[in-house]
């Protein structure tokens, strides 16, 4: 889910640092620009290291148990 929203904000950053030059009160485009790519990728690394606990929280232990006649 949260890589979705990391690769928009990877986008959204690249637009405003690299195609366009609008005229932002008290912020550069550019410093924006870079402000949100950095929000991006740390959003996709997040993503990764919560999905990463997850799988490890789900892991189950099966014991099969053999049934020797005597």
């Amino acid at each position: 889910m949260w890589i979705g929203l990391g690769i928009f904000l990877i986008v959204v950053g690249a637009i405003l640092s690299f195609a366009v030059n609008v005229d932002i009160p008290f912020i550069s485009d550019d410093v924006l620009g870079w402000i949100l790519i950095i929000a991006g990728i740390a959003a996709i690394i997040l993503s990764f290291l919560a999905q990463g606990q997850r799988q490890r929280a789900r892991s189950e232990v099966v014991v099969d148990e053999v049934h020797r006649e005597v």
